[in-house]
């Protein structure tokens, strides 16, 4: 799963990957937890069955969870200014659906490995320019 954030977040979204740290059972659906809302007090409750590529998302209204409408299977967490969606792509070699985050505009957060591309083109675009002007960016 694409799930990698570089700040600390207080508890505002519950994730359950169904086949990881959990049997997979076929033919159950993924269900809500076994406890009560008002000990869990997430806002959301979110399920990805990664056998089924199935996402369930649930937002806790007063004492209760209810589901939210995936259509678009994407769920936009308002508090968090984050959203988190199924993407396909391939991410670590493998080609597949991914849980990933994604921003206000609807763009997918960039993974670690994204970043560090991105970055390193962006050096070597500097390093031409600066190459251009007369100066050797390996002498600064």
């Amino acid at each position: 799963m694409i799930l990698t954030l570089t700040k600390s977040l207080p508890q505002f979204v519950n994730l359950k990957l169904v086949g990881q740290d959990s049997p997979y059972v076929p033919n159950r659906p993924a269900s809500l937890p076994q406890r009560s809302p008002t000990i869990l007090r997430v806002p959301y409750y979110i399920v990805f069955d990664r056998y089924t590529d199935k996402l369930q998302a649930f937002q806790l209204v007063a004492d209760r969870y209810n589901e939210l409408d995936l259509s678009t299977l994407r769920v936009w967490m308002p508090g968090l200014e984050l959203g988190l969606g199924l993407w396909q792509g391939s991410y670590q070699q493998i080609e597949r659906l991914w849980l990933r985050w994604y921003d206000a505009s609807g763009n997918w957060l960039p993974t670690p490995l994204e970043k560090l591309e991105r970055e390193s083109q962006r050096a070597n675009r500097l390093a031409a320019q600066l190459r251009e002007l007369g100066v050797n960016p390996d002498e600064l």
